[in-house]
């Protein structure tokens, strides 16, 4: 059987993309497996290029950082004959990107590294080679987790997309195009924060967009910031853009990887209802009552937000004590929550703004 791996295709958004709102990683934070050096902070962050007394500005060098991230990652092959069929792609790959998250032999890549694979094959940096289990699959959030027989695996630390700001630097590494001689290292900026796409295989949300090359090949792997903490999993790529790439930041990752690696699922409430983004045109075509926030399109009369009073065409503009100006920090907070906690929810019907409590159920798995 042939090698491939899925490449990810990125569709174009539109304003009234809908989004299905009921889904959403647990909130337990765990403990992150960190390396013995994850603490340890680059000796060189910068260096000069020529004389900076003639006005030469530095560039960051990242040799530091890529010989301390680089042990984590890993290279990741799939076979499956039907796999292009399954993602209706018309071009093959032959390798993937996975980052080492725990020593006992924990990976994370993404979804769409492993879509329909029948073995996934993990190549480490140190050369040795394993048979890896599929231990949980998160279409919705496009990440998977792996797990190899091995152990005292040097691990990365995922964390600090909180952090970030636009224009700071990150350092997007993974197997591009499959190449032989290791990972693509690549340098860049955050571009822009709060993303949210539409890709072939669904729509994802609060993405990191970085102009650091992000070929096909390095889905599944790090975006690192300048001191060393995975920021965000590379995921997806404009093809009819140049330098633009997005990862899954951190904040988002880091309790679904828990999620799936505890129960082999990831547990999210269901609010029960599908909503868009309220922009200022859609404000005025539709009358709507406020300039931002999110319009509910459609929900099911036995939902818990219908339940509690809400009803379609309502601008919610608040969950708990967050606002939600638009889908993606609506989901972001919305999928903050357990099943079965009670949250109180800021809406917008008829002119007039109310707050009711909204008991959250638990969404069926996929």
């Amino acid at each position: 059987m042939a090698l491939r791996m899925v490449a990810w295709t990125v569709l174009t958004c539109t304003a009234l993309a809908m989004l299905a709102c009921g889904q959403g990683p647990a909130t337990t934070a765990v403990p992150q497996a960190t390396s013995p050096s994850a603490d340890r902070s680059l000796e060189s962050p910068t260096q000069a290029l020529g004389d900076p007394s003639k006005g030469i500005t530095a560039l960051p060098s990242v040799a530091d950082l890529v010989e301390r991230i680089g042990p984590a990652v890993a290279l990741v092959s799939v076979e499956s004959p039907e796999l292009n069929a399954l993602s209706g792609l018309d071009e093959e790959q032959e390798a993937g990107t996975a980052i080492v998250v725990r020593q006992d032999g924990y990976l994370v890549t993404n979804s769409h590294v492993i879509l329909g694979a029948e073995a996934v094959t993990v190549s480490l940096a140190d050369g040795r080679v394993f048979d890896a289990e599929v231990v949980g699959n998160d279409p919705v959030s496009d990440l998977a987790v792996l797990k190899i027989d091995a152990k005292g695996l040097p691990v990365a630390t995922l964390g600090g997309s909180e952090r970030l700001r636009t224009g700071d630097w990150v350092v997007a590494i993974g197997n591009a195009l499959g190449l032989k001689g290791g990972p693509t290292v690549a340098l860049g900026i955050i571009s822009a924060q709060g993303r949210a796409i539409t890709t072939d295989l669904g729509q994802l949300y609060d993405l990191i967009q970085t102009d650091a090359a992000i070929n096909q090949g390095a889905s599944g792997g790090p975006l690192v910031s300048l001191d060393g903490q995975v920021v965000g999993i590379n995921t997806a790529i404009l093809r009819q853009a140049t330098g633009i790439g997005f990862a899954i930041s951190s904040s988002v990752a880091v309790p679904i990887i828990e999620s799936l690696i505890e129960n082999g699922r990831v547990i999210r409430p269901l609010i029960g209802l599908t909503a868009t983004d309220v922009t200022s045109r859609l404000a005025t075509e539709l009358k709507l009552p406020a300039a931002e926030g999110v319009v509910v399109t459609t929900m099911s009369e036995d939902g818990p937000a219908y339940l509690a009073g809400i009803r379609v065409g309502d601008v919610i503009t608040k969950l708990g004590d967050s606002r939600t100006p638009d889908m993606g920090r609506f989901l972001g907070r919305l999928w903050s929550y357990r099943p079965g906690d009670r949250v109180e929810e800021g809406y917008i019907s008829g002119g007039k703004s109310h707050a009711v409590l909204v008991t959250l159920a638990e969404r069926p798995s996929q």
